[in-house]
């Protein structure tokens, strides 16, 4: 890759980090408003619920498909960090073949359903569902690039990292 490819990945990955953060203060926000107005203004309004369960689904999928790298994954490594470099790369192909093979099997169905909600609304921030749950396919295919990018680096002979802190200093 160029300097100014690279560039423009770490600005990218700036800006993907930037949206979490504006999710996650939107999050903050509207929990502390809906104790203000429930507790202290004795007033309960829903829009505050609705918008942080949103806004948290938002950054739980923009974050697992643009923020978080492969070594911030959680994984289920007792067996994963005891087997040698080859088996880990023959899990990874093996990982990276499923997981695409899911995600592109659904991906039809769930744009078909995606697109079908936009007959129904937020109940009380009045957004189309469509868009609200459009950051699903997003992830799909995010998901989709990266496991491809994994499995094509296990299969160029890299292994992923050991992710035990016990065992790092094995490899």
């Amino acid at each position: 890759m160029t300097m100014n490819q690279l560039r423009l990945l770490r600005w990218m990955k700036r800006r993907a980090e930037n949206v979490a953060v504006a999710l996650l203060a939107t999050v903050f926000v509207s929990f502390i408003l809906q104790i203000l107005f429930r507790y202290v203004l004795g007033w309960p309004v829903g829009w505050t619920l609705e918008v942080s369960t949103l806004a948290w689904m938002w950054l739980v999928l923009w974050g697992a498909a643009f923020v978080v790298t492969e070594r911030d994954e959680i994984r289920f490594d007792i067996v994963y960090s005891a087997v040698s470099r080859r088996t880990r790369r023959g899990f990874a192909i093996v990982t990276a073949m499923a997981l695409i093979a899911l995600l592109l099997v659904s991906l039809p169905a769930t744009v078909d359903y995606v697109m079908f909600m936009k007959v129904e609304k937020a109940s009380y921030i009045d957004i189309r569902l469509d868009y609200l749950f459009s950051v699903y396919v997003l992830f799909a295919l995010a998901a989709i690039v990266r496991y491809a990018w994994l499995g094509f680096e296990a299969i160029r002979g890299r292994a992923p990292d050991l992710t035990d802190p016990s065992h790092l200093r094995d490899e």
